[in-house]
């Protein structure tokens, strides 16, 4: 995994998370979580692309082979020895902890990956001035993700009990949180874009710096929410499953 070349197509993409998915289930490792279901909204947005969901299916190739390099690269760095950004290294660093629940260590992948990589993936892929033309395309993505928020999370509940009767109790409260969330870490990515396509690239490099300590602090609160919502995730977790090999393969369901 030593100087892992970028990937180039979203073919390329799928194969460097089969492989990260097949390793972490190997290992029963936590990692897999995420990866997992990154795969799956990564076959999602290659569907739209060939759907003509995209007004420029070309350029959101590009953005979403970008935005999948980020977290490729910080993968291997921290395989290999090297250190990826704070956020990634927080989230890397969970997963060898079984005291999170499923939730928590994909909502620190999804930190990691929207709050920060998002942004500076959009910006690569139109810089300066073409930045603006890529917004509608931007967020259409939001609709794709929000159609597997349903699916994922019947999915998550067949192995956290506790987080299928919170649905049934809750009627659809918790996917509205879920999906208001995504669209509001997406909106702040597209400002983060906008912010880094007005800097030269030695004020990218301190702007990009500065967000990956906001995102950490974020990823702080969802492994250290305080003692009442400790609670509530010490009751799931004693009724979630521990079998780490399952849940990637659940979390991996096409």
């Amino acid at each position: 995994m030593t100087n892992n070349p970028p990937v180039s197509t979203i073919d390329d993409v799928l194969d460097q998370l089969t492989d990260i998915i097949d390793r972490s289930h190997r290992r029963k490792s936590r990692l897999g979580f995420f990866s997992a279901l990154y795969r799956r909204v990564t076959i999602a947005v290659k569907q739209g692309i060939a759907d003509g969901r995209f007004e420029d299916g070309e350029r959101m190739a590009q953005l979403d082979v970008r935005f999948a390099n980020r977290y490729l690269e910080a993968y291997h760095a921290y395989f290999t020895g090297h250190r990826p950004t704070e956020s990634w290294r927080v989230a890397f660093e969970a997963a060898a902890r079984p005291k999170y629940i499923i939730l928590q260590h994909l909502l620190l992948g999804i930190n990691a990956h929207i709050n920060l990589d998002l942004g500076i993936a959009a910006a690569q892929t139109a810089p300066g001035d073409s930045l603006p033309a890529l917004e509608n395309d931007f967020n259409a993505i939001n609709k794709i993700l929000a159609s597997l928020v349903d699916e994922v999370q019947d999915e998550i509940a067949s192995v956290s009990p506790a987080i299928k009767w919170l649905d049934r109790t809750g009627g659809r409260t918790d996917e509205e949180i879920v999906n208001f969330s995504m669209q509001v870490a997406r909106r702040e990515a597209w400002n983060f874009a906008q912010h880094l396509a007005l800097l030269n690239k030695t004020q990218q490099a301190d702007a990009i710096k500065q967000r990956d300590r906001e995102t950490v602090a974020i990823a702080r609160l969802v492994t250290d929410p305080g003692w009442l919502a400790k609670i509530g995730l010490w009751l799931v977790r004693r009724r979630e499953s521990q079998d780490v090999p399952q849940i990637i393969d659940v979390l991996s369901a096409d």
